[in-house]
């Protein structure tokens, strides 16, 4: 199950604004099958199709914490 953070959901607003969209299916994607993993501490990363995730696991529940763009 993965649940997005308040900041996450107000992330996709902000890029909006940027003219830079993604969509939720994009985000999960990029934390179920991504390209790159990469792991500090107890935040994981996830990169794929151009945008990076940071997300934190408790048990099987993925807490997206935050995403951006990436070249």
């Amino acid at each position: 199950m993965i649940h997005f953070t308040k900041y996450a959901i107000q992330k996709f607003d902000i890029l909006n604004k940027y003219k830079v969209f993604f969509t939720k299916e994009q985000i999960e994607e990029a934390c179920r099958v991504p390209d790159r993993r990469s792991k500090n501490g107890k935040i994981f990363g996830s990169e794929k199709d151009g945008v990076k995730v940071l997300y934190k696991k408790d048990g099987e529940i993925i807490k997206v914490i935050t995403f951006f763009p990436v070249r």
